[in-house]
């Protein structure tokens, strides 16, 4: 009986072993620099500035965690909270927040977590097949012309988000 409930555990230790064989104790995580969150704050804020609006502008990184946070001058203070939301939500579903605005529907209802913002303005940051964090802008007369603006702030940066592929 000993020897049955030996080999019994032998063999349901063995798929453990192996599997821990093959998994690194570690994984590596790519992560923008402060550089280029900063390139990437400042071009966003600029493209709202030359369509003549103050906004705020949060870049998380793939935690979660505000990496850089740009309030222009005339923007309400609330405009802070609301472009961190974004910048979360937008790196949290991998998706433009905008494409989340439709999303759900039906059975389907809007995720009644903290932080979580469904509106326009957020934008997955990708980079080298994967996903370092998210920009969220608020401020502006509409969520469309935030995620314009966070648009061209990922443009002033696409050199940078291939070179992380290479």
């Amino acid at each position: 009986m000993r020897l049955v409930l030996g080999v019994i555990a032998a063999l349901a230790a063995a798929p453990a072993a192996a599997a821990s064989a093959e998994a690194p104790p570690t994984v590596s995580i790519q992560r923008l620099s402060l550089d280029v969150a900063l390139k990437l704050a400042r071009a966003t804020l600029e493209a709202c500035r030359r369509e003549g609006v103050n906004v705020a502008v949060t870049v998380v990184d793939r935690g979660g965690h505000p990496q850089v946070v740009l309030r222009d001058t005339l923007a309400m203070d609330l405009t802070l909270t609301v472009s961190r939301q974004k910048a979360y939500t937008a790196m949290s579903f991998n998706a433009p927040t905008s494409q989340l605005e439709g999303r759900f529907k039906g059975s389907y209802s809007v995720p009644k977590v903290d932080g979580v913002m469904i509106a326009a303005g957020g934008l997955p940051i990708a980079g080298g097949g994967a996903i370092l964090g998210g920009i969220g802008v608020s401020g502006a007369p509409s969520g469309e012309l935030d995620e314009k603006c966070a648009r061209a702030g990922l443009d002033a940066i696409a050199f940078e988000l291939e070179a992380a592929g290479s």
